[in-house]
């Protein structure tokens, strides 16, 4: 799950995260009314969304002025904004976020994420800050410095002291980039994130060091236990469907293509996407049934799919372990007769109860165009939309 960045500050402030005083708002009175309340003769009025890039889109502007700051809130709200994480068709803004300017001296980067390499949390830093990491990877990678940090002992103020020499501070602000480090390593941590990310982190004039722009995501399947961020959940920046799919438990992402997945497991998933792919189509979605799928569930799922107006034809690929292929099969003819289908449909079944599956599938009157295999099922779809 992604936050806002004025909510990550909100987060990050409680472990000992220096930020700079800031306010959302809603409309051009509101922004100006936080402009008066932080004070200054200096904001920047960011636009809110859930992707990065933003300043290159047009959505991060210094303003001078309270006439200012309402005028640019104005140009802001309702813009489409568009950055190379949004996609061409970009993201409306409906927020913005009033921040106090600073006098800034040098920008930094700073992140904790997961390495999956060696299973432990990994903070990494580099000289180069405000820049996308992964042009800093390309072409200056030995820019980037990591530490990896033992899950018994947490950050080190050592690591966090050699990882802000390693990237150039100098030794008046160690000290304060060390409590800056170690907090957002807490933060990662007591929240359960699955990247915490400071880009840029700064060094102002006046030595100080500031989280300038912060961009936070949460394991999912930890919200559970954190009600105060799921609470910070935005339902207008996500997919409709998608939200509409975790309604019923399904694992959803709609995607750009024409051809509708409904599949049990994220590996299977995924693999039945590339097989598409490989016989000259496009997924237009990864829908995860999971492993204990009934009638209604697969029904759900038919509809959450043919939402999409682009979806030419569904494949259905099954792997019955928990799950038995005569249930999916029930499920399949249901959601069919439910929905009224009229496009395409591929099955594929494998495992428990496979035989009587194939079965039901084939006495149920309906156009259903059964698969042996996976590269099957992935030629039959693709021949099927083709027409």
């Amino acid at each position: 799950m992604n936050i806002h960045e004025y909510q990550a500050k909100e987060v990050l402030r409680k472990f000992g995260v220096a930020t700079l005083k800031g306010q959302v708002a809603n409309s051009p009175e509101e922004a100006v009314a936080a402009a008066k309340q932080i004070g200054g003769n200096l904001w920047v009025v960011k636009a809110q969304i859930h992707a990065g890039g933003r300043g290159k889109g047009g959505g991060v502007k210094l303003a001078k002025t309270l006439d200012e700051v309402r005028d640019l809130t104005k140009q802001m709200l309702g813009m489409t904004l568009v950055t190379h994480q949004t996609g061409p068709e970009g993201k409306v803004v409906q927020k913005v976020f009033i921040e106090a300017g600073c006098n800034i001296a040098k920008e930094y980067y700073v992140a904790c994420l997961i390495d999956r390499a060696t299973g432990r949390v990994t903070m990494m830093a580099s000289s180069e800050g405000g820049m996308d990491i992964e042009e800093v990877a390309e072409h200056n990678p030995d820019a980037i410095k990591k530490v990896d940090i033992d899950p018994v002992t947490g950050l080190g103020a050592w690591q966090a002291r050699e990882l802000a020499f390693a990237i150039g501070m100098q030794p008046e602000v160690v000290g304060k980039a060390v409590k800056f480090m170690t907090g957002l390593y807490e933060a990662f941590v007591k929240c359960d994130c699955s990247i915490a990310e400071i880009n840029p982190l700064v060094v102002t004039k006046e030595n100080d060091v500031l989280c300038l722009d912060a961009k936070m995501n949460f394991d999912s399947n930890s919200l559970y236990r954190q009600p105060q961020i799921l609470e910070m959940r935005d339902l207008n920046e996500e997919e409709p469907t998608e939200i509409e799919a975790s309604k019923f438990d399904l694992a959803f992402i709609k995607l750009d293509g024409n051809i509708g997945c409904l599949v049990n497991g994220a590996g299977l998933a995924m693999a039945t996407l590339d097989i598409i792919k490989l016989h000259g189509a496009t997924p237009a979605n990864f829908l995860d049934v999971g492993g204990g799928a009934n009638k209604e569930k697969v029904t759900n799922a038919f509809k959450i799919i043919l939402k999409d107006p682009n979806v030419k034809g569904i494949l259905v690929n099954i792997f019955g372990g928990i799950m038995k292929c005569d249930v999916i099969a029930e499920g399949v003819i249901a959601a069919s007769k439910e929905v009224g289908l009229k496009v395409p449909l591929v099955v594929r079944l494998e495992g428990t109860n496979v035989e009587l599956g194939k079965k039901i599938l084939a006495e149920s009157g309906l156009n259903i165009i059964p698969a042996n295999d996976l590269t099957d099922a992935a030629k039959k779809i693709t021949a099927a939309i083709k027409g």
